[in-house]
């Protein structure tokens, strides 16, 4: 199969695609076709050697296709139907993929919209579960307009939470639609928020990682009312916490936004695609920050 690799670090030009062996379906997982994978920041994180040493490198942690190959124990999936879902290996930029938690693909998504769930989804669903956000929480979510914030907002409105998001004014709208109350980052912020929250919040939540945890802290009361998925070091230095997914990930996340999704309550934004072969121009243009939305690579 052709998959996305890197042999050495550096900028988007080290990337290549190669011919790999095929990857099978373990015990609890299925293979799919891959028709689309999203791209995350952690790709060209790891792609200038900022996380994992080793070399090479495949990339990609979700994707969407059509199952081509059923592990053993796995029951409710068959060859042929179309899901999305997470990798653990960190190859789902390839033609195949296997999966180890997946969802069906609603109706009302196509495969690019749903390979750009699964992780966002996921960080969104297992942050707000760590935060205890539940019906009648007042929760400020910081960076509301990204793809893990978007889909932050959408989880906790489900739950019943009353959200303020924060967000460039160009994004105020969009996020009134999924039911946000908008208000502006930047210097200002605090008294911002209190003018539609005077007492303050009860949790905050970072999805932006823009050095805004001091703020946070202020308007919940205290650290342990705040986490970040966005500022190791900031979260280190103020008492918040990190949320991580290797102590525990809500894989159950799929599942219930396939759910949503299927009755038109979850939305999620593409900013653009690029065919596989593209993944070094995805790469420039994610870094650029030029679109807003995720970017999703399609495998023919």
């Amino acid at each position: 199969m052709k998959a996305a690799q890197f042999t050495r670090f550096g900028g988007p030009e080290v990337l290549e695609l190669v011919e790999l062996p095929d990857p099978h379906a373990g015990a609890a997982e299925i293979r799919i076709r891959v028709r689309a994978a999203g791209i995350n920041a952690s790709d060209w994180k790891k792609r200038q050697g900022l996380m994992d040493q080793e070399l090479p490198q495949t990339l990609g942690y979700e994707a969407a296709g059509i199952v081509d190959e059923v592990g053993a124990g796995v029951r409710g999936v068959s060859v042929g139907d179309y899901v999305f879902g997470a990798s653990p290996y960190g190859a789902a930029q390839a033609e195949l993929a296997v999966l180890s938690d997946w969802a069906p693909i609603p109706s009302t998504l196509d495969f690019a919209s749903s390979a750009a769930i699964p992780a966002a989804a996921e960080a969104a669903a297992r942050a707000l579960d760590q935060l205890g956000v539940v019906s009648g929480s007042l929760v400020l979510i910081n960076g509301a307009s990204g793809s893990i914030g978007t889909a932050a907002v959408q989880l906790a409105v489900e739950r019943g939470a009353r959200v303020i998001g924060t967000g460039s004014p160009a994004t105020h709208e969009s996020l009134r639609s999924l039911g946000a109350e908008p208000v502006a980052y930047g210097e200002g912020l605090v008294d911002r928020v209190r003018a539609l929250a005077p007492s303050g919040v009860d949790l905050a939540l970072d999805v932006a990682g823009s050095g805004v945890l001091p703020e946070l802290i202020e308007l919940s009361g205290a650290p342990e009312h705040v986490i970040t998925v966005a500022d190791f070091l900031g979260a280190q230095q103020t008492g918040v916490r990190f949320s991580r997914g290797d102590t525990g990930r809500a894989t159950y996340a799929l599942a219930l936004v396939a759910e949503l999704a299927a009755v038109c309550r979850f939305s999620v934004q593409v900013g653009r695609t690029f065919p596989l072969a593209e993944i070094a121009e995805a790469h420039r243009v994610g870094e650029s920050g030029s679109v807003r939305g995720k970017l999703v690579l399609l495998v023919d």
